[in-house]
């Protein structure tokens, strides 16, 4: 009963709680002799922290691109470039983009730096692509620490590689589902082999999509992947329930209940088979885990076949950076390699934690059960709002 209360509480206060909300702009810098052609895109929900807001100012799109055009600097040398009118656009998808020319008096060195809600979201992420003849294209993270990118005039592919992996390592430290997803598989683990598989597991099947989907071989609705996200997050935890509670056959009840529950509520928001689809699928899982001898060997199966759905929510992102053809291998191996690192530092993190939790076996099972109920709840929160944008 402490347990369903518990979880009860923690779905009432989910939607305090976001998830891939990075706060992320994109800039394209198309080089020339004299100077710049610039595209800007930043998500409505961004601008909002500068008081731009669509519903309340009459000359928004003006607004917007006169921050952007601001924020968003090119410098010759020590000598900013001059930057023309910009001109904005609100796209469908509650972003906008803006364009505008840069002129300089003075030639090279090139040095993109961006200003860009450095006063009110320091942790604000601009990814900037540059494009110059002659030279391979570059791509950067900036952010308050490091706001400044100079052209190199080459790069070898190691120098190539070291900007996706911090892009990769950035992405899945911000990245909150997936940390809490990998959170809830090493929660229960009782040895570092069976992190080490359940890692493993993970990582060969996001690695596999990621490159898929990257590509172009694969295409998905990118809306749908984020919610099953969340929904791989909930089931995960609530196994970790079930398993604590010694099989307790109202854990799975009431999941499935919740589930059956949105489908109800969501007729015409959500497709009628995906949502069949998870219901047959959770019914199944936990049937087969009843029965099973080594619950353990299913968790790994589950693990893998939700990283092959995380691997194309990190897919999201890499085609928000539209790599060029001459940098798309380097960007995917050092994007992954990224991603490894951030999974490794969250297992350092917590992995002592929880070892140590062990020792005293009341603390633990509180310990673990408060954090299962609670990634059960936020799973289901992202699960339910994702699905209904």
């Amino acid at each position: 009963m402490t347990r369903r209360v518990l979880l009860g509480l923690l779905l009432l206060f989910s939607p305090l709680l976001l998830a891939h909300n990075l706060g992320t702009s994109y800039s394209h810098w198309q080089l020339s002799e004299h100077g710049a052609q610039v595209t800007a895109r930043i998500a409505q929900l961004q601008l909002s922290r500068l008081a731009l807001d669509p519903r309340f100012q009459d000359d928004y799109e003006l607004s917007v691109a006169s921050q952007l055009s601001q924020d968003l600097q090119l410098w010759a040398g020590s000598e900013r470039c001059q930057a023309s009118k910009a001109k904005a656009q609100m796209e469908a998808d509650g972003w906008v983009s803006a364009r505008w020319q840069v002129t300089c008096q003075h030639p090279q060195p090139w040095i993109v730096r961006t200003k860009l809600l450095e006063a009110v979201a320091p942790s604000h992420l601009h990814f900037a692509r540059i494009d110059a003849p002659g030279k391979p294209s570059q791509q950067r993270v900036l952010n308050f620490a490091n706001p400044s990118l100079t052209l190199e005039m080459g790069e070898t592919p190691p120098e190539q590689l070291l900007p996706y992996i911090g892009i990769g390592f950035e992405h899945i430290l911000t990245g909150w589902d997936h940390l809490a997803f990998i959170a809830a598989l090493i929660l229960l683990a009782h040895r570092v082999r069976e992190v080490v598989w359940l890692i493993t597991g993970f990582t060969l099947a996001h690695s596999l999509t990621l490159a898929a989907a990257s590509a172009g071989w694969v295409i998905v609705e990118q809306a749908s992947i984020e919610a099953l996200i969340g929904f791989s997050i909930a089931l995960v935890a609530a196994e970790n329930l079930w398993r604590q509670s010694q099989h307790d056959p109202w854990i799975p009840r009431l999941f499935l209940l919740s589930v059956v529950a949105f489908a109800l509520v969501s007729v015409g928001k959500a497709p009628p088979l995906l949502m069949a689809s998870l219901m047959l699928f959770s019914a199944c899982y936990f049937a087969v885990l009843a029965e099973a001898n080594q619950p353990q060997r299913w968790r790994l199966l589950l693990t893998f076949a939700f990283g092959l759905i995380h691997g194309f929510g990190f897919a999201g992102l890499m085609g928000e950076l539209a790599l060029p053809p001459d940098q798309f291998l380097w960007g995917l191996l050092g994007f992954n390699v990224g991603v490894e690192l951030g999974q490794l530092v969250l297992i350092a993190a917590v992995w002592p934690l929880l070892r140590w939790l062990k020792r005293y076996p009341s603390a633990n099972a509180l310990g673990t059960q408060s954090v299962s109920a609670a990634l059960a709840g936020v799973g289901i929160f992202w699960f339910s709002t994702r699905l209904w944008g």
